[in-house]
């Protein structure tokens, strides 16, 4: 391929060298750069890729793209393009590089601080109910059709984006489902790409390290639906998804559904009926009704397939197939996962992370426990006073919801962990006593469960399905599943 086929179209301030050279590739970290390769220099959060442009030409790269002024000593035969945002550069040029491959399929977007992994993996259940290959980028890696690709961000980098779209046109992938992080979309990981659906969950408080306000935080998440070519799904009871969907009513001209509890919404529910391990409901749709069973408990649970209802009757899909193919899902790893469960405990594990997420995992689970209620949590590692303020609203959550909580860490990184636990515990105090502080997570984890009483239920907050702990620059495994089965499996042993 001829680098005039991957920048034609491109915005650039200037060019220099031979846009006709024939090009091998695309990378945008210097290391990975081989001969005949375009090297896109970006700024990220702690390197900047314009220290390492000389690496990538002596690697061979053949055309250098940069968004500020470089020397160019070391520059001999290469091609130097300078663009406004090398970050826009990078999706644009991988968009072509790989063929738009996104136009290629049927692109599902999802965005919101909670839900978004569900809703993914509820989706490509009614999609496997059609025997229709699927690919998933999110949370929990990628997937194209059985293949488990692991990828270190929920949205990774624009180029790798591409790729692996392309690696499902090639699979002949008919859907494929992304969750949108508000830093892919900040950042333009997803630019260039085709949506035919975005799905909005919900907005808490989250990640404001980066974007500093709930302004700034729903701004990010906005520019999804303004990308999308065929439906928007927006949850109407969240006061800023009411505020997207009637921006959206009035500025797109495509189709715009809501979702809610309440019947203001296109697709809502009726007859909930709670149960300690699973809900029903009736699916009240523009096309008639649907019975739903969830086997995953809990309100949020409720919305999080009324955004899928609503997907699936924007692509008239049968109600049977949604139906099945939502009661076919028996779970999602770390997602209210009862991960050991006998006559007189029960453990679960969650990924709620945010005091939104917290509140409502402690809710579902309260009226179905006859003893206490037992919370481990931490806060994990935002710093200064985004992270002070997530730290205080979990503590009160905490303090309030739950029985007893094991206050440890959570991803404490290069932060102080017992200056995080002491900032939960000023504002847990507020509320309750009943807590205690422990810093290593398996030593909370472990005496939570020494001390459950028959009847109690211990909630395992925060990390859900990762099995690694960031502490210091380090990834240490750590499998909270595997921590309780151990455990309990001594502590049977014992008795």
């Amino acid at each position: 391929m001829r680098l005039l086929s991957c920048v034609q179209g491109l915005e650039y301030k200037t060019l220099k060298g031979d846009v006709n050279v024939e090009v091998n590739g695309v990378a945008f970290d210097s290391r990975l750069v081989k001969s005949g390769d375009i090297f896109v220099a970006i700024e990220g959060f702690k390197m900047d890729g314009h220290v390492y442009i000389e690496k990538a030409v002596e690697n061979g790269a053949v055309a250098v793209v940069i968004s500020k002024p470089i020397e160019l000593e070391y520059i001999t035969n290469q091609t130097v393009i300078e663009v406004p945002d090398s970050r826009v550069a990078l999706a644009y040029i991988a968009s072509m590089y790989f063929d738009n491959p996104t136009s290629k399929m049927n692109l599902i977007g999802i965005t919101g601080t909670n839900g978004k992994t569900s809703i993914s993996y509820f989706i490509k259940s009614i999609l496997d109910t059609l025997s229709y290959k699927t690919g998933v980028i999110g949370t929990m890696g990628t997937w194209i059709g059985a293949q488990k690709i692991d990828t270190p961000n929920t949205t990774p980098e624009s180029l790798t984006v591409q790729k692996i779209c392309a690696d499902m046109v090639a699979e002949n992938v008919k859907y494929c489902i992304m969750e949108v992080s508000s830093h892919a979309l900040d950042l333009h990981r997803v630019s260039f790409c085709k949506f035919e659906t975005g799905i909005f969950t919900n907005l808490t408080p989250d990640h404001l390290e980066l974007h500093k306000s709930m302004a700034q935080y729903f701004h990010a998440k906005e520019k999804l639906f303004y990308m999308t070519e065929k439906v928007n799904v927006i949850n109407i009871d969240d006061p800023y998804g009411k505020r997207l969907y009637d921006d959206l009513c009035m500025k797109r001209e495509v189709e715009c559904l809501s979702y809610g509890l309440n019947s203001d919404a296109n697709v809502y529910a009726r007859q909930i009926e709670y149960f300690a391990d699973y809900s029903l409901y009736k699916a009240v749709t523009p096309k008639g009704e649907i019975s739903i069973r969830v086997n995953i408990p809990g309100e949020i649970y409720i919305y999080n397939t009324l955004a899928v209802v609503a997907w699936a009757i924007s692509e008239d899909i049968e109600f049977d197939v949604i139906s099945k193919g939502i009661e076919s899902l028996k779970g999602v790893k770390g997602r209210f996962e009862t991960v050991y469960q006998d006559e007189d405990y029960k453990v679960v594990v969650d990924f709620a992370h945010t005091e939104d997420g917290l509140d409502k995992a402690l809710d579902t689970l309260k009226p179905f426990v006859k003893g206490k209620l037992l919370l481990v949590f931490g806060v994990y590692a935002a710093p200064g006073l985004a992270g002070l303020d997530k730290r205080v609203a979990m503590g009160k959550v905490a303090a309030q919801k739950s029985d007893f909580a094991y206050i440890t860490s959570d991803n404490p990184k290069e932060q102080d962990p017992s200056k995080i636990i002491e900032d939960v515990v000023a504002s847990f105090e507020k509320y309750s006593d009943q807590y205690t502080t422990i810093v290593d997570r398996k030593m909370a984890i472990e005496l939570a469960l020494e001390e459950m009483h028959p009847g109690d239920v211990l909630l395992i907050a925060g990390k859900g399905h990762e099995t690694a702990q960031a502490i210091g620059k380090e990834e240490i495994p750590f499998n909270e599943a595997e921590i309780v089965k151990n455990k309990m499996s001594l502590l049977r042993k014992e008795k």
